[in-house]
């Protein structure tokens, strides 16, 4: 019995270790298909957090490089530059869309073809400093999604 018991202990143990799931929703999520000689790609979604997160960005095995971006205008300019990361309130949905705050995906390892899918993992910080993860299925398409009423 006592051998049974030991191995069952460990496996508890080490599930109470694994890192919780961030404690976040994504929708509408959607990644911009691209054309050949392209190498790079945006990836967009609604992040609604249930307790205080930050965004601290994302990796995915379709780009070697994935950077949170802003496009903001300034006079009569329209710049893009890479933002350390996110927060996000309780509640209060962030959207990462076209024009504003996204996902830019560069040194892609292979073309982005409607249809397809890419598989990301969002990184945050929850308030007491630790990292958590989301996994997303982003799909791949010319245009957002049709939003749900």
């Amino acid at each position: 019995m006592k051998t049974f018991l030991a191995p069952l202990l460990l496996a508890t143990a080490s599930l109470v270790h694994a890192q919780a799931p961030a404690p976040v929703a994504a929708e509408g999520a959607w990644a911009r298909s691209i054309v050949a000689g392209q190498d790079s790609s945006g990836a967009y979604m609604t992040l609604t957090a249930r307790e205080p997160l930050t965004l601290l960005g994302a990796q995915t095995p379709a780009a070697g490089i994935v950077e949170i971006h802003e496009m903001k205008m300034e006079g009569d300019v329209m710049k893009m530059g890479a933002a350390d990361s996110l927060p996000l309130a309780p509640g209060k949905p962030l959207r990462l869309a076209p024009g504003g705050y996204h996902f830019m995906l560069m040194d892609l390892q292979a073309p982005f073809k409607p249809g397809s899918t890419i598989a990301m993992t969002l990184r945050f910080r929850d308030a007491q400093g630790k990292e958590r993860q989301l996994p997303v299925t982003v799909p791949v398409s010319q245009a957002a999604p049709a939003r749900k009423h």
